[in-house]
């Protein structure tokens, strides 16, 4: 990282001592050129900080140049440039964070989807009565939703959205699970044991 801080640097002073004539129209197309990537990479949302901060730098860099004032003008598209390749990478290891989050997210709640269900099947299977099943019927209904919600924003990569999709359904899902499980016991211990003969 220092050596690279020190091979930009010295870039740098280069670049400032032989154009300072004209415009560094060239440059300041590559940050263009950089900023746009990140935006394509995500960057607005995903590293706002540096995209803002590049942005500024490109501003800063266009303003210089009205004034004619090309060194400054170069410096901040340098600076742009680099601002703006930081925040591509950035956002692309916060996108898969954020991707790696959701994933784990989903897979757990698709795990007790299927812990809810199986325990609703045995509960009806106990005869517990359709009162105590509704809410959780209702849950299951709606986590099947929220899942099928989530695996439509993975496909269109909108892993926030995903992620928020199915936001609580583990701690729900859960719930209803050993609810309808303890429901089942219940209702089992209750039958009254049959008569020898019978």
């Amino acid at each position: 990282m220092v050596r690279r801080v020190a091979l930009v640097s010295a870039s740098l002073g280069l670049l400032l001592a032989v154009a300072c004539a004209e415009p560094p129209t060239k440059e300041m197309n590559q940050a263009q050129g950089a900023l746009d990537a990140a935006k394509a990479a995500g960057a607005e949302a995903f590293a706002p900080d540096e995209y803002e901060a590049a942005h500024a730098a490109l501003a800063n860099s266009n303003t210089a140049a009205q004034q004619g004032d090309y060194r400054q003008a170069l410096a901040y598209a340098l600076d742009a440039r680099e601002r703006a390749q930081e925040a591509a990478r950035r956002a692309g290891d916060e996108k898969a964070r954020i991707r790696a989050e959701a994933d784990r997210a989903l897979a757990r709640a698709e795990v007790l989807l299927d812990q809810a269900r199986a325990s609703l099947t045995a509960a009806r299977a106990a005869r517990v009565s359709g009162p105590v099943l509704a809410p959780h019927v209702t849950r299951i209904g709606n986590a099947e939703t929220a899942i099928r919600d989530a695996r439509a924003a993975m496909v269109r990569e909108d892993f926030t959205a995903a992620a928020r999709a199915v936001q609580g359904l583990d701690v729900a899902l859960a719930r209803s699970t050993s609810e309808m499980d303890a429901a089942a016991t219940a209702r089992a211990t209750r039958r009254p044991a049959r008569r020898p003969g019978r």
